[in-house]
């Protein structure tokens, strides 16, 4: 009787063992299933790529330009005359006195296009004009220098590279004519109550058109720029009717300044910006926070 008792045991036993066994390929299966995508992936790209060929692999490392901000302190020389109506002889003027601070701010238009900025500034400068010696028509006064100080608002378009900018402005300005020199001629003489004053008929208010063009060398956080600016004054130098009320004269100022300068930048130019870097952690943050309180309710 016992003998058969421990047959039937066995013969139950025999029976469940490959269920059992089944029961554990099972659960294996499962736990295999719930490795992470990403590991499976970096397994998968290891056993098809080598380190050799990684090595090979050029990776483009994409320019995306912030919207940043720039100090930056100009310095030029300028070249001077005037158009004279009616026409005067006159030969340009060099006066090597042209420096200024400026702000540009650049941002992107529609959200998108990383192309623009404004610029603001604060110059002094000198400029002036020069007229042509004739033997029969002797100018009293042969020329004159002014200085000035002009506060231009312009636009700059701007194209960058890694290392190099590309810009173009344009846009006005007002300025104040400060002081005055004027230098007699070969034969003349100026007096001395005018020589360093402004006449009653003269205007010391200044605006115009102010643009040019320019290039940048980036050396992050600086920048030294070149440019060739030119300004055209429309507040002539004096009242049109101060020789006749019949026949008015006008005389326009004009400038062209080559100049240079170092600009620093406020804010980063390219890379993550404090205000990203901290919105990135914040949302990391909270994102961890919710996807915690999913997981403890389920």
């Amino acid at each position: 009787m016992m003998k058969r008792f421990c047959t039937i045991l066995l013969a139950i036993a025999s029976a469940l063992a490959p269920h059992t066994a089944m029961s554990q390929d099972l659960a294996h299966a499962q736990d295999t299933a719930s490795m992470s995508r990403a590991a499976l992936m970096e397994e998968r790209v290891q056993e098809i790529i080598t380190d050799a060929q990684l090595d090979t692999i050029n990776v483009k490392k994409k320019l995306v330009i912030n919207d940043y901000a720039m100090i930056g302190f100009q310095y030029g020389v300028g070249l001077s005359q005037v158009m004279w109506n009616p026409k005067q002889k006159q030969d340009m003027l060099f006066v090597p006195v042209n420096a200024g601070v400026t702000v540009t701010k650049y941002a992107k238009m529609f959200g998108f296009l990383p192309y623009f900025g404004f610029q603001a500034g604060l110059f002094y400068a000198r400029e002036g004009y020069r007229f042509k010696y004739d033997k029969d028509n002797d100018y009293t006064s042969e020329k004159a220098i002014m200085d000035v100080i002009e506060v231009p608002l312009l636009l700059q378009c701007h194209v960058d590279l890694w290392n190099f900018k590309f810009m173009v402005n344009l846009g006005c300005y007002g300025g104040y004519r400060l002081a005055i020199e004027r230098f007699p001629g070969k034969s003349g003489s100026v007096a001395p109550e005018v020589q360093h004053s402004f006449l009653p008929t003269d205007r010391r208010w200044d605006y115009g058109i102010k643009g040019g063009v320019g290039f940048g060398l980036v050396f992050d956080p600086v920048e030294i720029h070149i440019q060739a600016m030119y300004k055209h004054s429309m507040s002539t130098l004096y009242n049109p009717d101060y020789y006749s009320e019949y026949y008015y004269r006008f005389a326009y100022p004009t400038n062209i300044v080559i100049s240079a300068g170092v600009h620093f930048q406020i804010t980063k130019r390219t890379g993550k910006t404090k205000a990203q870097l901290k919105k990135m952690a914040r949302d990391m943050v909270y994102q961890t926070n919710e996807n915690i309180s999913i997981n403890g309710n389920d």
